[in-house]
């Protein structure tokens, strides 16, 4: 199984639904739905829509009906990159290799593009059809538990207020990011499982499975910060040591932060012990995150 490959017909799959259910570039008002596309369509390894493909592969579920998670799921998280990016928040000029939202439409246009695509992310379920598990109640409350205020937002909040601070730990670092990465892959995981009935047990792998690769890979990300430069990474290189926030490599430095990583991902394979090889998707997935070099 060739992960690329599949992340490649993953991205082909999730970018024509996304083309279809949101409103082109024509639809009034224009400036809008120009914005929203501007930041959907930048490019991007659409992991979190992979990872919603790959669980329902794994609990023998099939693609059409997973498609409307995944796209919800990378609406919510383009979103969340469009208010990141914004000067209020992390101030970046550039995302994926191109200039922020805020840069190309103004600020005030950003912010709503961020809300427009937020919102029709749930409007993105009605394409789901309910599996005798799972209903559309239970999907409904997987994605806003997942984007509220106890978790992404949650995360955001935490991140902003601990800028600038030196008195913070580990357990504040972990606070963030369980919830302003890993929540919405770890609800990708789950969403993608619910799409294919999953079993409890296989949901409750696939939760473990989600937060583990959801934590590796913001410390890859972290590591990623400080080793790698602004063209190879598509945004700007050393911002979050240069905002004064805390990462991993800050504080536990950069071979610690590394052998953290690897320890996560290999507690998320254990986790796929019980789907007794057939996650050979999601496997893939996790060693690519973990050999990234952007």
């Amino acid at each position: 199984m060739d992960i690329k490959d599949f992340l490649d017909k993953s991205a082909v799959s999730v970018e024509k639904a996304l083309n279809k259910w949101v409103p082109s570039a024509r639809t009034k008002p224009t400036t809008l739905h120009t914005a929203m596309r501007y930041s959907l369509f930048a490019g991007g390894k659409r992991v979190r829509p992979a990872l919603v493909m790959a669980s329902s592969l794994a609990c023998g579920g099939d693609e059409s009906a997973a498609l409307p998670f995944a796209c919800a799921v990378e609406c919510i998280h383009t979103y969340s990159l469009i208010h990141d990016d914004l000067p209020c928040m992390d101030d970046d000029d550039f995302r994926r290799g191109k200039p922020t939202s805020h840069k190309v439409y103004g600020e005030g246009i950003a912010v709503l593009a961020g809300d427009a695509l937020l919102t029709i992310a749930f409007e993105m379920l009605q394409h789901a059809g309910p599996t005798k598990r799972y209903t559309h109640r239970d999907f409904l409350a997987e994605l806003t538990s997942a984007a509220g205020s106890r978790q992404l937002i949650a995360g955001q909040v935490a991140d902003l207020e601990g800028e600038g601070r030196d008195d913070l730990k580990l357990s504040d670092l972990k606070f963030i990011h369980e919830r302003k990465t890993s929540a919405l892959l770890q609800c990708s995981a789950r969403l993608g499982g619910m799409a294919a009935n999953a079993t409890p047990r296989q949901l409750e792998a696939l939760t473990e499975f989600g937060y583990k690769v959801g934590l590796a890979f913001q410390v890859i990300d972290d590591i990623l910060d400080v080793t790698q430069t602004s063209e190879n990474l598509g945004k700007t290189a050393g911002k979050d040591v240069n905002a004064g926030k805390l990462t991993y490599p800050s504080l536990m430095g950069l071979e610690r932060s590394r052998k953290y990583a690897e320890k996560l991902t290999n507690e998320a394979f254990a986790s796929l012990l019980a789907f007794r090889g057939r996650a050979t998707h999601l496997k893939g997935l996790a060693e690519f995150l973990l050999a990234r070099d952007r």
